[in-house]
């Protein structure tokens, strides 16, 4: 195998060899996509790459698509909007790619829904939120377990609701992700006829949130529903842990990007307990499905020697099921036109291993299958003990559920 890196706006990587000469003969499919490798977005960008190559080597050893080797193209977009336009441009344009594959997160990922939908091109989504909401592309399918746009915090103050909370506490960062999580928390608490007491936006850049938490502690929220990116996320929870949040708050997290990553749990430690936020896949028995164990065996191999995040499991198996769906559909439709293959995907479940994926008209899951775990008995500096179920317990979906929730905020943190 060769592996070829440029990072810092050149080409990052390119591709895999372990072919047979029948292989070797025919040109290869290819596959494009930036993906985050430096900036704020890099430990999630880098595992979400690992997972899709896993894939890509499987599938070679398998014989390839169509009888030919799949071949990767990936560019560093540094975690940043303003690259992304231009990268997808070239991959098309000079690069000549068969297919695309979505950056990892919204905010990357926003900036080409116009293009791929004015060149009519399939556009395989990587853990973004709502970016076709707008937009409207017919070719659009997000890998993200999200679902309606809003199950996510329709979830949250479903369990919010039970623990007794009657009004909520908005903290949000001042970009596209937050931004839209937001909006349909917002709508749903409308809906709902809950309060918001308090409800403040901060800039990206925010590191200090002493005097935010204060101001939010003394509005006295029962809930408190946090959308924030991993910079912030653990800034949040220090100020939380420095000056208290107050007992009335039942729940307390939502959608906080970060408490998914092993380096970030790990630094944060005891003071993830209690918090109630979102996530992807849990080693929990309820998320094993077909090939899910035979994937994590590798990946824990290889996240070792590419010094990615060690535990994998926000976002690596879901690149990983980028590949098997565009396997399925291209194996179905033996072609690679594009309109055939996003048809196929548009009609059909997709079985994978993060389980089955179907999607709805706007290019989302049909059905939310994300969660909301509860972080519980967490000690510092030990990332080890994420591989043991237990540690994040799983309220939200009931087929999934593996608990309940320890309610106040303030007695789930013991």
């Amino acid at each position: 195998m060769k592996r070829r890196t440029f990072l810092g706006g050149a080409m990052a990587v390119a591709v895999v060899g372990h072919g047979s000469s029948a292989l070797a003969q025919q040109p290869p499919i290819k596959i494009g996509m930036s993906m985050p490798q430096t900036g704020g977005l890099a430990g999630g960008g880098k595992a979400s790459l690992l997972g899709i190559e896993i894939w890509r080597d499987d599938i070679n050893a398998k014989g390839g698509l169509l009888g030919r080797k799949v071949e990767l193209v990936v560019y560093d977009d540094k975690s940043s909007a303003s690259e992304t336009p231009a990268i997808y441009a070239k991959l098309v344009d000079v690069d000549k790619v068969d297919l695309l594959f979505a950056p990892y997160a919204t905010v990357p990922t926003a900036p080409i829904m116009p293009f791929v939908k004015q060149r009519g091109l399939l556009l395989m989504g990587n853990f973004s939120f709502q970016v076709n909401s707008k937009v409207g592309h017919d070719m659009w399918f997000n890998n993200a377990p999200w679902g309606p746009a809003d199950s996510w915090a329709a979830s949250f103050l479903d369990l919010a609701q039970k623990a007794g909370g009657k009004n909520m506490a908005l903290l949000t960062a001042d970009q596209e992700f937050a931004q839209n999580l937001a909006l349909t928390a917002r709508d749903v608490a409308r809906k709902r006829n809950i309060p918001i007491v308090f409800d403040q936006v901060y800039p990206p850049n925010t590191v200090e949130f002493s005097s935010i938490i204060r101001a939010l502690k003394a509005a006295k929220p029962d809930i408190v529903y946090v959308a924030s990116y991993p910079p912030d996320s653990a800034g949040i929870l220090r100020a939380v842990n420095e000056i208290g949040i107050g007992d009335s708050v039942k729940i307390f997290g939502g959608g906080m990007v970060g408490l998914q990553f092993a380096a970030v749990m790990s630094n944060l430690g005891s003071l993830l307990n209690g918090v109630v936020n979102y996530n992807t896949w849990l080693p929990e028995k309820s998320m094993y499905f077909d090939g899910t164990k035979e994937f994590f065996d590798k990946y824990t191999k290889r996240a070792v020697e590419a010094k990615v995040d060690p535990l994998g499991y926000y976002l690596a198996p879901f690149g990983y099921a980028m590949g098997q769906m565009i396997e399925a559909a291209v194996g179905a439709t033996k072609s690679l036109d594009q309109k055939g293959i996003a048809k196929y995907l548009r009609e059909n479940e997709h079985k994978t291993i993060v389980g089955p994926i179907a999607f709805s008209a706007d290019g989302e899951r049909k059905e939310t299958a994300t969660l909301q775990a509860q972080f519980r008995g967490v000690k510092d500096k030990d990332i080890e003990q994420f591989r043991s179920s237990g540690k994040q317990v799983i309220l939200f979906p009931d087929k999934l559920k593996t608990g309940e929730l320890i309610t106040p905020f303030e007695a789930g943190r013991n």
